[in-house]
Formats: C-alpha cells, structure tokens, sequence
C-alpha cells in the first residue's frame, strides 16, 4: 500500500525558513516522481516542486525557484522540501504527492495518483 506523511509546516516570519518532510511507504523512489503541492485559501492547488529519482531530475515553479530547493533520502524513505526566505505569500497547506512515472514530474496535481495529508505553513509579514 502507498502512504505518504507530510509534516514540518508551521508558522515562520517573512524571510524565515522551513523544512518539509514527506516519508513514503510501499514504492521505491527509482519507480516514481515526487512532487509537493500548495494550496492557499481560494486559489488553485498549483505544483510547486518535485523529483525524479530515476532520471535524477528535479523541477521547480518559477516563483520558488532559488528559494526551494527538493531532495531525497533514499534510505529514510523520505523527500524534503527545504524552503528558505519565505514569504507571506508561501501561506498555504503543503501536500506531497507521488506518481508512478519515471519522466518529467512537473505536471498539474491531478496527474499525481497518491496524496499525503496537507501540512500548513503559515509566513507572517
């Protein structure tokens, strides 16, 4: 069975940093991408990161990109999602996600098939 587990959000002032943690079960990171999703109050769920252990790939939304950064453990089953200088616009409920694929992860979040529980971070100004 695929579970995924989201935690690490919490509230953090502007220019703050947070790490993410998705521990999975019952896959091998080689057969699937991972991805992590946000969704703020009224707005759509958008991609925001993800990984491609197979193909060693990972992508990024534009508006996090040289502030986020993803990354794997292997052995702890496990994809963080560092995020550093935050800003109250990354307010929102993290979800991460996995697919069964091994080419490019950077898609909309109904083509992910597995969800873990959302987790929120909330970035005061």
């Amino acid at each position: 069975e695929v579970q995924l587990v989201a935690s690490g959000g919490g509230l953090v002032q502007a220019g703050g940093s947070l790490r993410l943690s998705c521990t999975v079960s019952g896959f091998s990171f080689d057969d699937y991408a991972i991805g992590w999703f946000r969704q703020a109050p009224g707005k759509e769920r958008e991609t925001v990161s993800c990984i491609s252990s197979r193909i060693g790939s990972t992508e990024y939304a534009d508006s996090v990109k040289g502030r986020f950064t993803i990354s794997s453990d292997n052995a702890k089953n496990t994809v963080y999602l560092q995020m550093n200088n935050l800003t109250p616009e990354d307010t929102a409920v993290y979800y991460c996600a996995a697919d069964r694929r091994t080419y490019y992860c950077f898609t909309s979040w109904n083509e992910y098939e597995y969800w873990g529980q959302g987790t929120q971070v909330t970035v005061s100004s």
